[in-house]
């Protein structure tokens, strides 16, 4: 059996070492492929392997086909939209994420973000403190929970929507549960997104429910930038002065926004997450043990396609 790591943003060298320790401990063969350039060179790479772990690797139908032996592929973080599931299940392809090793780093980045924008992205002129201010989670995940549970250590009031964890669940954080993500937008001045990017949520943050915020409303993505309408947010950010909006996801139009509204505007180069060396190991071990677990036990607990 072949586990072949590919990825163009490499992992940690600690955490190529740890996880080829856990590949070779298991009996298999372990391949490396990182910084790759150019499609060609993944498909070529996965032809013979019967395992994968990636990152932001995109993994196509035309990998799929060329990875005659594939059997499983693990992404080492929490969002998969960068998988074509579809593929995978047509061809009885195992695809499982790693939730929960990359959260702390993306909650800690979140509020990181809310302190840079209430700084005025550290100007020099005076800014705001969180402390007292509303703050909206939406989608209280694991991510979301770890944003709620720090924000309540800066003095925030914390709130959120979910529709798919239990009132109880959420409520039990001395959290507040709106019912509508319009109530939750409409009575929070900040709202830190967390949703995933699939048919219902892409382009679902628009004008309107954006306008909803109050005054000095600030939008915190780490999440994905297709859930952005991103026509609606620049309509906003014209009308309303008094808007920011902070991402580790740049929008496709990341020039027009910084030429227009640099002073309320802010992205991470890149998407910065889970860049941490933590999160980076944590990750990494997760989806070889994961990997490990499926070839020898059939363990599909992370399984996110069917």
């Amino acid at each position: 059996m072949k586990v072949l790591v590919a990825t163009v943003k490499p992992f940690a060298a600690e955490a190529v070492e740890k996880i080829k320790g856990i590949i070779d401990a298991a009996g298999y063969e372990f391949a490396l492929l990182e910084k790759y350039e150019d499609n060609s060179q993944l498909l070529e790479a996965v032809a013979d392997a019967d395992a994968l772990i990636i990152r932001s690797d995109k993994i196509t139908r035309e990998v799929m086909d060329s990875a005659k032996n594939l059997k499983i592929v693990v992404r080492a973080g929490a969002g998969y939209d960068n998988v074509d599931l579809e593929a995978a299940s047509e061809k009885g392809i195992v695809v499982m994420n790693t939730p929960g090793q990359n959260s702390n780093a993306v909650a800690e980045l979140a509020l990181g973000l809310m302190v840079y924008a209430a700084r005025g992205f550290f100007n020099g002129k005076p800014g705001t403190e969180l402390k007292g201010k509303t703050l909206g989670i939406h989608a209280y995940g694991n991510v979301g929970r770890l944003v709620g549970r720090i924000a309540k250590g800066f003095g925030m009031e914390v709130s959120a929507y979910d529709p798919f964890i239990a009132k109880e669940t959420i409520e039990a954080d001395g959290v507040k549960v709106y019912d509508s993500v319009e109530e939750l937008y409409s009575n929070n001045m900040y709202i830190s997104l967390h949703i995933p990017a699939n048919d219902k949520t892409k382009k679902s943050i628009n004008y309107d429910l954006l306008n909803k915020m109050p005054k000095g409303g600030t939008l915190i993505n780490t999440a994905r930038k297709e859930v952005i309408d991103e026509e609606g947010l620049l309509q906003l950010l014209r009308e309303r002065n008094d808007f920011k909006y902070v991402s580790d996801i740049a929008p496709d139009n990341a020039e027009l926004f910084l030429e227009k509204f640099n002073e309320r505007c802010y992205f991470t180069p890149k998407k910065m997450g889970a860049q941490t060396a933590e999160a980076n190991i944590n990750a990494g071990l997760a989806a070889a043990n994961q990997i490990v677990n499926f070839l020898e036990k059939g363990d599909t607990t992370f399984q996110v396609n069917k």
